[in-house]
């Protein structure tokens, strides 16, 4: 049923706002005294509206065209936050003496509270945030503006302490919630993360774009997730980033997850991706660029049943999979990439050791990964990066119809380099240093196939297009390197075959401790 009202006044401008349909559950949060001005804080207004329509079983909750100044907004189940096109909720700074402002950060048990930083470990100090809910959506085409919360790194000029009282760092953060959807909206300077969910099940987030100063989206502990056509601009951090920490207190396994039809970009100024203009960031911010899609740092619980597809890498990091404190990543697919001018590796699988979390876990496990169909071009000096350890090898891993190009013209000492194994460092593409690879470095793995992929270099380049040591079982098919360089070097290599690489003769051997070819 339509009910036509016609709303008030606009901040005594004189100007009368247009009326509007609305369905008998929704409710504006102007008939509870927001003014939208821009100035006004109108927290109370829109949290007394999320109690109202709460306590009437559910509904929506209204933001008509304005901008709309808040601290903590309390989500409810069966609520959703339909935001207007032309409306904007706005993270108002946090008070100067600290009375007030955003809700305190919850306390936390000592015991965990260190397996994982701060931001993870916290959701009250939000702009939006719920607890235990379900049913819950914000929709809309309207902004999310997180202009007064903190990054959670100290930069803040209007703050020396990120995590004070009544500051705030995180656009939108759940806990332990079920049922929930992201449509339509956008939102820009998100804070630490633009949107922290943690232990959110059936979640789905559709066309959002994220133009934001730290992480986009962090994805952690939850189950039964969509995320599709989404644009994440993420210079200082990472675009869409799926974590498995131990913030709930246990670990969990992100899993059922899948990401389809989205941009992740990491060298666009904040606010141009919103505003269309896609404004560069200037050169010398290509060693800070992130803006990729990761699986990690926080890996206690693990991912399980992956699939990524037609996404589009632009000027940021690559893929990473990453799993360091006990957990598996099992069961992944990833198909259909298309990566321009990456920074660091194009791919990146990394089984580490650096175990932050409980005393007495195992050191995790990586099986049945299988990516097809990427290209990427104008990629760094660094090769795709896949590394296990000394008896914790990545196991099972597919490629097929990878192109991979890159800028090339190492110098000929880096084509003899022996990588250290830095066990218990960061995860991150750069942690072994320059590589002795154009193309594919490869480490601690069993059972490798490698199936029509070319590694390309703009400049000559000395090294090898793939670089294995103690590997057990490739499988190389129609492998193309340029002409002129070694395609292959192996060392500790078992159960190695190529067969039918342009140029190459057909090898079958059955150990090689290190050959070159």
């Amino acid at each position: 049923m339509i009910d036509r009202r016609s709303l008030m006044l606009a901040g005594g401008s004189g100007l009368l706002i247009a009326a509007v349909p609305l369905r008998e559950n929704w409710v504006d949060v102007r008939r509870f005294g927001a003014k939208g001005d821009g100035r006004t804080i109108d927290t109370p207004a829109v949290n007394k509206a999320i109690d109202y329509a709460a306590e009437r079983g559910g509904g929506t909750v209204y933001f008509p065209p304005g901008t709309y100044a808040c601290f903590t907004i309390r989500l409810k189940s069966n609520i959703t936050l339909h935001i207007e096109n032309g409306a904007t909720i706005l993270a108002a700074p946090p008070p100067s003496d600290g009375v007030g402002g955003y809700d305190l950060a919850e306390p936390m048990d000592p015991a965990y509270d260190r397996f994982q930083d701060f931001g993870h470990s916290h959701w009250k100090n939000s702009l939006i945030w719920g607890e235990g809910l379900h049913d819950i959506a914000i929709t809309g085409q309207g902004l999310i503006h997180g202009k007064g919360l903190g990054r959670g790194d100290g930069k803040d000029n209007w703050l020396s302490d990120p995590t004070g009282p009544g500051t705030g760092n995180k656009g939108v953060a759940l806990k332990n919630c079920r049922n929930v959807t992201f449509t339509d909206f956008r939102m820009l300077e998100g804070g630490w993360f633009a949107m922290l969910l943690t232990g959110v099940d059936n979640l789905t987030i559709d066309n959002v774009l994220i133009d934001t100063n730290r992480d986009g989206m962090d994805i952690d502990c939850c189950k039964n997730v969509r995320v599709t056509n989404c644009t994440v601009n993420s210079p200082w951090d990472d675009g869409i980033c799926p974590k498995s920490s131990f913030a709930l207190g246990y670990p969990r396994v992100t899993e059922n997850l899948t990401i389809a039809n989205c941009l992740v970009t990491g060298n666009y100024e904040v606010g141009s991706v919103l505003a269309g203009t896609w404004k560069k960031m200037p050169p010398d911010f290509a060693p800070k660029i992130h803006g990729r899609i990761k699986f990690g740092t926080e890996t206690n619980g693990g991912f399980r049943n992956i699939a990524i597809s037609n996404c589009i890498f632009e000027d940021s990091r690559g893929l990473a999979f990453e799993t360091v404190d006990g957990g598996m990543i099992e069961d992944v697919t990833v198909s259909n990439l298309t990566m321009r001018g990456i920074v660091n590796a194009p791919l990146f699988l990394r089984l580490g050791k650096r175990m932050r979390g409980p005393a007495g876990r195992p050191i995790g496990t990586m099986k049945r990964v299988l990516i097809q169909n990427v290209v990427s071009s104008g990629a760094n000096l660094l090769p795709s990066v896949m590394a296990g350890l000394t008896g914790h090898p990545i196991e099972d891993v597919k490629l097929s119809d990878i192109y991979l190009h890159h800028v090339g013209g190492a110098p000929e000492a880096m084509a003899k380099l022996s990588p250290d194994e830095n066990e218990l460092g960061y995860p991150e593409a750069t942690m072994f240093g320059d590589l002795p690879a154009t193309g594919l470095f490869l480490r601690h793995m069993r059972g490798v196939e490698l199936s029509n992929v070319e590694v390309a270099v703009a400049a000559p380049d000395p090294r090898p297009a793939v670089w294995m040591q103690d590997v057990a079982g490739a499988d190389c098919f129609r492998v193309r390197a340029r002409a002129g360089s070694p395609c292959f070097s192996l060392d500790q290599v078992e159960g190695f075959r190529s067969f039918g690489s342009p140029g190459r003769p057909d090898r079958t051997i059955a150990k090689a401790d290190r050959e070159v070819f």
